[in-house]
């Protein structure tokens, strides 16, 4: 099967160069618009975690409501990422890109400008529904636009780098701007952001002609697969505000799964398919697809707890806190450089291995985090492995997940990545916040009084600290059995070698040829 072949459209004399040509320099600096939009929609999902407590006071916005502010993104951006993959596909994947860049940049001004939690919310929301069409855009024009293995690879390295330091990175601009600017800059900096992507966009990013339609949408998977997602997340969410046994959590979990059956029925009986189930069906592939969903789960969980401890155990500011993540982006970005260089030369199998256990050793290690713990002893050898790992990890599956997949398909193969990222790091957060306020309340006992209002409050500061960091060591524990789990799928799925690579853009020479 050939891989992604790029596809010019020969609308204007400077765009008649394949850019596949050694010596055509577009495609790299379409990468950096491209690099550009992922990393804000990336840290768009972290960006307001520091800034939330501000905005909460402006609108007042209750403590019940507040999860809004984060799941009316993720919702939305994780339920209809495969649909939004698909009009990629059909409507023209450099098209879909500039349509989701200037939904987002509207969106995020006015959750920006928001004067009530309604609006809040509602931009929230809108930024989660265009983040969907542009996230798959994005990853599959990389696809059809490197097809030479060791220039995808580099492209997979910067693509890697941004999406798993954009949450870190995040956190960073989010105290920044909170501290010395509003919080609403943290929304609306996205705005012109997204604006100067869309002109590079328009001149850089190549004018790809849209699959040919000779079916409809698949309506009815759009459907159940968006609600069916949908469903699932907010059951993960719902789980850690009511509990794994509340009637809600478990008539959504129920309604999700079967939402997805009669999806995954409904793909195995049309004729078009939103989702061809050949795509995930193969064994390589799918567990890429597996190991894109497990390794978030450890991941922002990790930013999450991590948060919390640097500003609440620590007492850091908002600005210092995201200063102690710069490590990992920056051992990120190290690594995915170098897995660039290594992919071609050893395969995939060998590196997602040697990250995921690189990955295990940095959360043991985190785990061990007690009262007397410092952020240089600690804290950043921590950051260090699990970054490392992490880089090898994302550019490896990316590569097998996107391998062999055809043109007509590249944009639903790209969603379904981005698809099992954000569902995995959604399950994630909420999975292990219920599991750490299991612990914290096990374990804090006399630590805690009821204060004047009837809230609990510390009594014993000391015993409060270590029951707090004792949760976040459970969480870290957690987090190196996720990553345990994607070493065993790792070993026992992923069979491509450096061969395999070599044959795929073989392939695709010919095809251009």
């Amino acid at each position: 099967m050939a891989s992604p072949q790029t596809v010019i459209a020969q609308d204007s004399p400077d765009r008649d160069t394949a850019p596949t040509s050694t010596g055509d320099s577009r495609r790299w600096w379409a990468l950096g618009i491209i690099a550009l939009a992922q990393l804000m929609v990336v840290l768009d999902a972290s960006i307001i975690t520091i800034a939330l407590p501000y905005a909460q006071v402006d609108l007042d916005i209750s403590d019940a409501n507040r999860q809004w502010a984060l799941t009316a993104y993720t919702l939305l951006f994780g339920g209809l990422l495969l649909l939004g993959g698909r009009m990629a596909d059909y409507l023209g994947r450099r098209r879909m890109f500039l349509i989701g860049l200037a939904g987002f940049a509207a969106s995020s001004a006015m959750a920006g400008f928001a004067w009530d939690q309604m609006s809040f919310f509602a931009g929230r929301a809108l930024q989660g529904v265009f983040a969907a069409m542009l996230a798959p855009a994005a990853l599959s024009l990389i696809t059809v636009t490197f097809t030479e293995h060791r220039e995808r690879a580099r492209a997979f390295a910067v693509y890697a780098a941004v999406s798993g330091g954009g949450a870190a990175i995040g956190l960073i601009a989010g105290g920044a701007l909170t501290e010395y600017m509003s919080w609403r800059w943290t929304l609306l900096v996205n705005t012109p952001i997204a604006i100067i992507a869309a002109i590079g966009g328009l001149w850089l990013v190549i004018k790809d002609i849209p699959t040919k339609r000779t079916g409809g949408y698949d309506i009815p998977g759009a459907v159940t697969v968006t609600l069916g997602l949908i469903s699932i997340v907010y059951a993960f969410t719902k789980a850690a505000e009511s509990g794994w046994g509340a009637a809600s959590t478990i008539m959504l979990f129920v309604a999700g799964a079967a939402l997805l059956a009669a999806f995954v029925a409904i793909e195995l009986r049309t004729t078009h398919p939103l989702l061809p189930l050949r795509i995930p069906g193969e064994l390589n592939r799918g567990g890429a697809y597996l190991v894109a969903f497990i390794i978030p789960t450890a991941m922002f969980a990790m930013f999450l707890f991590l948060s919390y401890y640097f500003q609440n155990t620590l007492g850091e500011t908002p600005l210092r806190a995201g200063i102690l993540f710069l490590p990992f982006p920056i051992a990120l970005i190290v690594s995915a450089a170098s897995a660039s260089s290594l992919l071609p030369r050893f395969g995939p199998r060998p590196l997602m291995i040697a990250g995921t256990i690189s990955g295990v050793l940095g959360y043991l290690y985190l785990a061990q985090l007690d009262s007397d713990s410092t952020w240089l002893a600690h804290v950043l050898p921590s950051e260090l492995l699990i970054a490392l790992g992490m880089g090898l990890v994302f550019v490896s599956m990316q590569a097998v997940a996107l391998h062999q997949i055809d043109e007509k398909d590249s944009g639903v193969a790209s969603a379904l990545v981005n698809t099992a990222q954000q569902v995995g790091g959604s399950v994630g957060v909420a999975l292990l916040s219920t599991i750490v306020a299991q612990v914290f309340s096990n374990s804090s006992g006399s630590a805690m009084t009821a204060g004047a209002d009837g809230e609990p409050v510390p009594a014993d500061p000391a015993a409060f600290m270590a029951a707090s960091i004792h949760s976040y060591d459970v969480a870290f524990y957690w987090g190196a059995g996720f990553m345990a789990l994607a070493l065993a799928v790792t070993v026992f799925m992923i069979r491509m070698n450096r061969h395999a690579l070599g044959d795929e853009t073989q392939n695709a020479a010919h095809v251009a040829a």
